[in-house]
């Protein structure tokens, strides 16, 4: 029940935060940070179930490795931008955060090129 810890721990984190919000923010910015990274990394340990999943996923199915590892780093992106743009948003700092969510969007559209010329191909070959 990783769920029960990861709640636990932010739960927690808020209870310390809030309390130094009204005299200290800095502190209370702090421990919010640090709570995050701690669960970041915690997902990070997650990661190595779903690129076992993918590898399995490749041998079972006929589809291009590449189109999967696509959208693995398309999950990634997203992930990280999300992280990135709370901590900032958190910290007060939402023209970062919205900067951040903005080069999150290209560079999925970005990776997502090669998916997208490869399916204009397909349908250019049908028609």
């Amino acid at each position: 029940m990783d769920i029960v810890k990861i709640g636990i721990l932010g739960i927690a984190g808020v209870l310390m935060a809030i309390p130094l919000r009204k005299g200290k923010n800095e502190y209370s910015l702090f421990i919010s940070m640090t709570v995050c990274i701690c669960i970041f990394v915690y997902i990070i340990t997650k990661v190595q179930i779903v690129l076992e999943f993918t590898k399995k996923l490749e041998s079972l199915t006929a589809i291009d490795s590449s189109y999967i590892a696509i959208v693995v780093k398309m999950v990634g992106i997203t992930y990280a931008a999300e992280f990135a743009i709370n901590i900032c948003k958190d910290a007060g700092y939402s023209a970062i955060a919205g900067q951040i969510e903005t080069f999150a969007k290209m560079s999925i559209l970005v990776v997502s090129l090669p998916v997208f010329m490869a399916f204009l191909e397909t349908m250019g070959n049908f028609l």
